[in-house]
């Protein structure tokens, strides 16, 4: 019963206590460190990406004989880094919801001075986190996030280096579109199934970049005019 005042208690003398203080500021810093952890692992599945596509583009390029199938395998490659990296991000944003609960209840009421900014059921909310840790996105709206800042631009790339392959180096010439259906077309795969593929990526890459613009937030939003100006320090 005590406990569960100290969690909902609000009149602010959590601030008068410096165990408390000391206590809250160690676990702020300790979440603060576990999502930069996640946020580095976010960055190397993006350089993995990167990396394969620009190797991937170089030695396309620099051999005539190789087929343009091969960025059919750098989608691929692109793909699962995408679907790793959207799961690693639902760790991160989960663990960064406490921190932003943190930052917008702790430390601002410590900042402002204002006990009274304690209030509310954020100290609730972090103990059941803790006691049962949850993710606070879907897997869809992960996707959407990694694909909206990074891998919508990767896929492009590749997709330009794809079409610039194909009209440079195809046997016979891209000059009309049955011979762009031809050219697609390499070994035992057929035109339509490149082209499949090329369409479902586009349809698929726009679709997750809108889903999450219009029902997403994102991490930060840009700031107003008036707090803009009042930020150049």
């Amino acid at each position: 019963m005590d406990s569960n005042r100290a969690v909902t208690r609000t009149d602010g003398r959590e601030l008068e206590d410096p165990c408390y203080v000391t206590a809250m500021s160690h676990f702020y810093r300790g979440e603060l460190g576990r999502i930069m952890v996640w946020r580095q692992r976010l960055d190397i599945t993006t350089t993995w990406a990167i990396t394969s596509t620009t190797t991937i583009i170089t030695v396309a390029f620099s051999f005539r004989d190789i087929p343009h199938i091969i960025f059919f395998f750098n989608l691929a490659i692109v793909w699962m880094m995408l679907w790793i990296e959207a799961r690693r991000y639902r760790f991160y944003d989960a663990f960064r919801g406490r921190v932003r609960m943190l930052e917008s209840h702790f430390l601002v009421s410590v900042v402002s001075r204002n006990p009274g900014l304690l209030g509310g059921d954020w100290q609730k909310l972090v103990c059941e986190d803790l006691i049962l840790p949850s993710f606070k996105i879907s897997r869809l709206e992960a996707l959407g996030r990694r694909m909206k800042r990074n891998y919508v631009f990767i896929i492009a790339f590749i997709l330009v280096a794809w079409m610039t392959k194909l009209f440079m180096h195809a046997t016979p010439a891209v000059g009309s579109w049955a011979s762009f259906y031809q050219a697609l077309g390499v070994g035992g795969l057929p035109g339509w199934l490149v082209g499949a593929v090329l369409a479902l990526t586009i349809i698929s890459s726009v679709a997750l970049t809108w889903y999450v613009s219009v029902n997403s937030s994102g991490e930060v939003t840009d700031l107003r005019a008036s707090h803009r100006e009042q930020w150049r320090i």
